[in-house]
């Protein structure tokens, strides 16, 4: 059981952002909310960089789904990055991401 995502997001851009719901770019990203990975970067360019507190108070509550993990760490391969860079470009712990690779044998 998966949140609706698309349904959560729309709920908030019509009440609270209706102007953004205009922009063709919002609504395409939108439609295709499919993945954890893909509400990160929704949500970065719907509301932008989170200042720092609500950032970190943000970051402790994430969960990642098995199908984001990979992609992440797709990623990270593609663009030559290492654990330091992935970690700061995504806001996770390089602790995490190194367990994700044992994990899943990257």
């Amino acid at each position: 059981m998966t949140p609706d995502y698309k349904q959560i997001y729309t709920d908030i851009l019509e009440e609270k952002f209706p102007e953004k719901l205009i922009d063709a770019t919002i609504r395409l990203k939108l439609k295709t909310l499919n993945s954890a990975f893909d509400v990160l970067k929704f949500n970065q360019l719907v509301f932008g960089e989170p200042e720092y507190a609500v950032g970190f108070n943000n970051q402790r509550l994430r969960s990642y789904d098995e199908k984001s993990i990979l992609k992440i760490l797709k990623y990270q391969k593609q663009n030559g990055l290492n654990n330091l860079q992935l970690s700061r470009l995504f806001k996770i712990s390089r602790n995490t991401i190194s367990k994700w690779k044992t994990i899943f044998n990257e």
